[in-house]
């Protein structure tokens, strides 16, 4: 029975699809393009060697979207919810076939609270899926916007495919980032912010707002595939640098908007960008949600054969 999802797969309640994401990237806050220094540049010829410059510039640029969702098939981005329709299936068939049960999330606990019912242990689901605008933004004028190392609608991280880490938490439950508090959690208790910790990094969290919830997911999955060689199955977006391209740091928590940015898009959509905690928002009715991923990345224009040096300007308050 766990196969019939792949051959009938079921309806999403997707609520935004590609051309609103596209659109939704056009946002001066959250690219925040600066010229941010200059580039020396050594260019030599038969004729001699002469010393060439050019304008260095930093800008954001949206990396991926990383969708939270309770149930395979629930990822709210229209177009690519058949891609955890269908992998769900599989993990389904597989999680049943070892356990006698259906694969599932949602709220796995809960208690009273002011005479409602709300949820203190939840599992989602998350996938990360190259944002569909990374390659129109980056590297589209010479000179003056940088290329990502992330490429639109390939899949990142599914973590139906990651399925033994996402639903056990092992082996980072074992970490000293998750056995100690205080270390890699999202927000601080002194701040009266702390939304969730990092570690383990599986679709667990302890959190009886949903919104806040799904952020912790997000902010997980966002420190996974901003890094190699992690204990999970994905694939990592992170590049290096080379003369004239600087790409971004790891996905840090707690480091403001320097590190990077994170645009709500499901169940409303935003124009602008923000790190985590970012305040208070309600959920989705349907527990699934959708955010893009945004990342600094620093260029210039290469001008001759060898790097001589580049000069940063003072970044902005």
């Amino acid at each position: 029975m766990a196969n019939i999802a792949l051959i009938f797969p079921q309806k999403s309640s997707a609520t935004i699809n590609t051309p609103q994401i596209i659109k939704s990237a056009v946002s001066k806050d959250c690219i925040s393009w600066r010229v941010s220094g200059m580039c020396y540049w050594l260019k030599c010829t038969p004729f001699g060697c002469v010393t060439l410059t050019s304008m260095k510039v930093t800008h954001f640029l949206p990396q991926a979207v990383v969708s939270t969702y309770v149930g395979p098939g629930g990822n709210p981005w229209q177009e690519m919810a058949f891609v955890s329709q269908t992998a769900g299936g599989l993990e389904s068939s597989i999680v049943g076939s070892l356990t006698g049960v259906t694969a599932g999330g949602g709220n796995a606990a809960e208690a009273k609270v002011q005479g409602k019912r709300r949820s203190s242990l939840k599992f989602k689901y998350a996938d990360a899926i190259g944002h569909p605008s990374t390659s129109i933004i980056g590297g589209s004028v010479a000179g003056y916007s940088c290329s990502s190392s992330a490429k639109p609608l390939v899949p990142y991280f599914l973590s139906t495919l990651d399925s033994f880490a996402w639903r056990t938490g092992l082996p980072e439950s074992l970490y000293p980032e998750a056995l100690m508090p205080g270390l890699r959690e999202l927000g601080t208790q002194i701040s009266a912010n702390m939304w969730g910790n990092i570690y383990p990094r599986s679709g667990f969290v302890t959190q009886t707002d949903d919104d806040k919830a799904s952020a912790v997911i997000a902010q997980r999955v966002a420190d996974i595939i901003t890094r190699t060689g992690q204990p999970h199955v994905y694939q990592s977006i992170k590049d290096l640098p080379r003369p004239g391209y600087w790409p971004p740091d790891s996905v840090t928590e707690n480091t403001g908007k320097q590190n990077h940015k994170w645009q709500r898009l499901s169940p409303k959509l935003s124009n602008s960008c923000a790190a985590f905690p970012d305040g208070n928002h309600p959920a989705a009715v349907n527990g699934n949600q959708a955010y893009a991923l945004w990342q600094p990345y620093s260029c210039c224009e290469r001008m001759g054969q060898t790097l001589l040096r580049s000069v940063d300007y003072k970044a902005p308050q």
